[in-house]
């Protein structure tokens, strides 16, 4: 059996209106992952099964003034409701509820659901709380073997692994062992028969031992001066009784390394809690409840846990439900498997609910890396076909008062056009909004000039009419519910840089990143080879003053090709013009040279407000930078 449906009311920040519920969200078996940004509700989903299920570590749990949905004005709800739906019972399963399924018959097979309701009310400063079982209103309350079978595994987040394992009363770990098929309910066992053999030899030195015979008959003579005459003197020395349960509780897990860390500590932990799940023969729920999966773990370490519990776990009777903030486990878990939770709802990623196609699946799985599953956490996100666009457009953000970090936007580097196969998991297969707004930024790629088929010579063409008829098919193409298009109005984003307000701060940089690659290493710029590069700009400037705008932009993006038409210095060409525009807006000091615009971390310089002012002014106004203007404002969360 598993959880498979589950509702909230007026649960934490999940607000139920007109009588629907705030969260409805659908499970299924294996691993269930809940991915979202920070205070998007995975806590809450948590806590809402545990207080449903409770958990075999037996802890106090109970509902708390906090758990009510506070509205705007600070006024809380006086109740809140939580409806469970646990399915795919098998017979060995349903025995243990009987008296509480529901059933229907399907092509000769009977499934029976398990409807739970949990409820909890304010009455003055008190509050009160019951899970009943059926219909909505006339349910009963469930209780006894059903209600213990129905406890999940639960791991807090920021776990004190090392105390759970610890020996002691109640200990987790004699717990987790004397609910395991091996010692539950055995009234005898051979770790019995060891340790009443081991007292009966300890009893027995006592009495046959010369040094033990020598305290007993010590004890003795000092009672038999204590008593009065002819009373017995029989003291003896006897272990305790010995039960199963205070064995266990003398056990302590242990790393096998002197002194472990947090991370083989917990993993030691996880590994001790899955016990449960394995082996459990008595018909329970096989429920883990696991917070921050990713905690003191190394990136390999959550890679190859993940890994574990993804694999073993698919295609079994066992249901795992982790929150986790971590894009390495994101970016490792089947995207089918993932449950995006996002503005009080939850997103089935699975197949048949995304915009997603079945092929599409499988190639993310293949390339989905750490890198790109930051789109999961993301407020909003853009998407970009290489590096030169992943360098530029945080820097035009800045200027454009939208710092990307601040507005929890994401830049995702496809690093082809592949686009549709990553904005497609931002798309509903029913038409529903997820709202997070997907920027896809592209080159519309139509190159302007022709080639003469005989000689292979190019003549400048710039094509504008075809340029515009690119530029509205990849919108569109690209355009789907949350998911924008935004296209190059020319043929890429370098040429249209070079047409732009920015061109001759382009100019100058395809001119340092030549610098750079033609050094036998990589070094910095110097004074001299940046005075150099200026030089040589200027130089073909004054050449090319009686050239259109296009013809100008044409030669700048020639210069950085090779004789097959390729570049090599799109990148690096990127880096300089993003520094020349940092050293642009900042305050900097009085005697610093143009050579430490490329040495130092400009971020640390003070911004000069009017200069930015001044730039951002050019840039908005610019109509070959509008499009990355406006993609960077949509992802931000503006409507353009």
């Amino acid at each position: 059996m598993i959880i498979s449906e589950l509702k909230i009311y007026d649960f934490r920040k999940f607000k139920s209106v007109g009588g629907n519920p705030g969260l409805h969200i659908t499970f299924h078996k294996g691993l269930n992952a809940l991915i979202g940004e920070n205070d998007s509700g995975k806590t809450a989903i948590i806590d809402a099964l545990k207080l449903v299920l409770l958990t075999q570590s037996n802890e106090y749990i109970r509902p708390e003034e906090e758990d009510f949905y506070q509205s705007v004005s600070g006024v809380p709800c006086t109740k809140f409701k939580i409806d469970c739906t646990i399915s795919s019972f098998t017979q060995n399963e349903a025995k243990n509820f009987i008296e509480y399924l529901t059933f229907k018959t399907e092509e000769d097979k009977v499934e029976y659901t398990l409807e739970l309701h949990y409820r909890a009310w304010k009455e003055g400063h008190k509050i009160y709380q019951e899970l009943r079982v059926g219909d909505t209103d006339d349910g009963i309350s469930i209780d006894g073997k059903a209600r213990e079978l129905l406890k999940a595994v639960y791991l807090k987040p920021l776990r004190d692994a090392e105390r759970e394992m610890s020996s002691g009363r109640g200990s987790r770990i004699s717990q987790i062992l004397l609910n395991h098929p091996v010692f539950k309910d055995k009234k005898e066992h051979a770790v019995l028969d060891i340790f009443n053999d081991a007292n009966k030899r300890m009893e027995e030195y006592f009495t046959n031992d010369a040094d033990g015979k020598r305290i007993l008959l010590t004890i003795r003579e000092n009672l038999r001066s204590f008593n009065d005459q002819g009373q017995a003197n029989d003291a003896e020395l006897k272990a305790s009784d010995v039960h199963l349960k205070a064995i266990l509780e003398s056990l302590s897990l242990n790393a096998a390394e002197i002194n472990p860390g947090l991370g083989e500590l917990n993993l030691l932990f996880i590994a001790a809690e899955l016990l449960l799940l394995k082996d459990d023969i008595d018909g329970g729920l096989k429920l883990a409840l696991v917070e921050e999966l990713e905690a003191h773990l190394h990136p390999q370490a959550q890679l190859r846990l993940i890994s574990y519990l993804q694999n073993e776990y698919n295609e079994n009777d066992v249901q795992i439900i982790i929150s986790t903030h971590s894009p390495i486990l994101a970016s490792k878990i089947n995207l089918k498997n993932l449950i995006l939770i996002k503005n009080g709802c939850g997103f089935d990623l699975t197949e048949g609910m995304t915009g997603l196609q079945k092929g599409d699946y499988l190639f993310l799985q293949r390339f989905l890396d750490s890198t790109k599953a930051n789109l999961f956490f993301a407020k909003g996100i853009i998407m970009v076909e290489g590096d030169a666009e992943n360098i530029l457009i945080p820097v035009i953000a800045d200027i454009l008062g939208y710092p990307l970090e601040k507005y929890g936007v994401s830049i995702v580097n496809v690093g082809s056009t592949a686009f549709l196969r990553y904005s497609g998991i931002m798309v509903r297969k029913d038409g529903s909004d997820i709202g997070i707004p997907v920027s896809v930024i592209t080159d519309c790629d139509v190159q302007p000039y022709d080639v003469n088929p005989a000689t292979k010579e190019k003549t400048f063409n710039e094509k504008q009419d075809e340029s515009a008829k690119a530029e509205a098919e990849k919108n569109n193409k690209y355009t789907n519910h949350s998911v924008h298009g935004f296209t190059s109005p020319r043929w890429t984003l370098e040429y249209c840089i070079a047409m732009s307000c920015l061109s001759e701060d382009f100019h100058k940089a395809v001119h340092y990143g030549k610098k750079i690659l033609n050094a036998r290493e990589h070094i910095s710029l110097t004074d001299t080879k940046i005075s150099e590069a200026n030089r040589d700009a200027e130089s073909e400037r004054r050449e090319w003053q009686y050239m259109t705008l296009a013809e100008i932009a044409y030669n700048i993006y020639g210069l950085m090709l090779n004789e097959d038409g390729k570049s090599s210095l799109k990148a690096i060409v990127a880096q300089c013009l993003a520094s020349i525009l940092r050293w642009q807006t900042c305050e900097i000091p009085e005697g610093l040279t143009q050579e430490k615009m490329f040495d130092l971390d400009l971020y640390e310089f003070r911004t000069d407000e009017q200069k930015k002012a001044a730039l951002k002014s050019k840039i908005e106004k610019d109509p070959f930078l509008s499009y990355i203007v406006n993609a960077i404002k949509y992802a931000a969360g503006e409507v353009v």
